[in-house]
């Protein structure tokens, strides 16, 4: 089997393109297997900070996709590189869940109970209280905290349909703040293209991105000058009057039509 587009690298979006829940999704196994045997290169990308980057290359794993922990990216681990880079050792709050303070520790950073941090990180959490919410507000009124995100996700696909995401957990801070989250560095924006492509060692052009939505995956992709390859196993169903809008360079059914026929 080989691969019927010509792009050396490859940027694969996780859930709802490579796999749903904990099934793979058609042609994930054959796709990725050909891809290496013709040492074309890839990573994979997810914009969810709820798992932590060893998690998701186990899961691959365990799902018939040998894949090392440094072949994989995501929101958190974006996050704290950032933010590692720009105020070194800051305090932060964390709208978040465990594998995303984990990833903010091992960066140099100090996570922190309280609203008196340098930095609020907005991220999707399924723990969200009214608690969170209010030490938000009291680390920007009181002490001038700045507003930084991990991923604009409206909802995530799951087996069974969709649950509400970061961009849900955004939105109820900025509305009590009146300040904005910005920046939030998954996808679209060029925070986490630069990461994976530092990771591919190639220019914009020789690489392809591939993935569900529009929004996050296609949008990045264009706005960088990459290939974009919309699949239609997850948020984006076949018939969604925003295909058009966005214009994809190539729109599949499933990864399996990576291949040749």
């Amino acid at each position: 089997m080989r691969i019927r587009f010509p792009y050396r690298g490859f940027i694969f979006d996780l859930d709802g393109t490579v796999y749903l829940g904990e099934q793979l999704l058609p042609g994930a196994k054959a796709a990725v297997g050909a891809l290496r045997a013709e040492g074309r290169r890839l990573t994979f990308l997810s914009n969810k900070p709820i798992q932590s980057r060893a998690d998701y290359a186990a899961k691959l794993t365990r799902l018939g996709i040998p894949t090392a922990v440094d072949e994989v990216i995501n929101s958190s681990y974006v996050l704290a590189r950032y933010l590692a880079r720009e105020a070194a050792g800051a305090a932060c709050y964390v709208i978040g869940e465990p594998p995303l303070v984990a990833e903010l520790r091992a960066a140099g950073l100090r996570p922190v109970d309280g609203p008196a941090v340098d930095y609020v990180v907005v991220a999707f959490d399924r723990t969200f209280t009214y608690r969170k919410l209010d030490t938000a507000l009291q680390a920007v009124r009181r002490h001038g905290a700045r507003l930084i995100g991990t991923n604009p996700d409206r909802t995530c696909p799951v087996e069974d349909g969709e649950i509400p995401d970061a961009a849900g957990m955004i939105a109820a801070v900025e509305a009590v703040t009146g300040q904005r989250v910005d920046p939030i560095v998954g996808k679209p924006s060029p925070i986490t293209l630069a990461v994976a492509l530092e990771r591919l060692g190639l220019p914009e052009g020789e690489c392809a991105m591939v993935g569900d939505r529009l929004e996050t995956d296609i949008a990045m992709g264009k706005a960088a000058g990459l290939a974009t390859v919309l699949v239609l196993t997850g948020i984006t169903r076949p018939g969604d009057a925003a295909i058009a809008q966005w214009r994809p360079d190539h729109i599949i059914e499933s990864l399996e039509d990576l291949l040749e026929p």
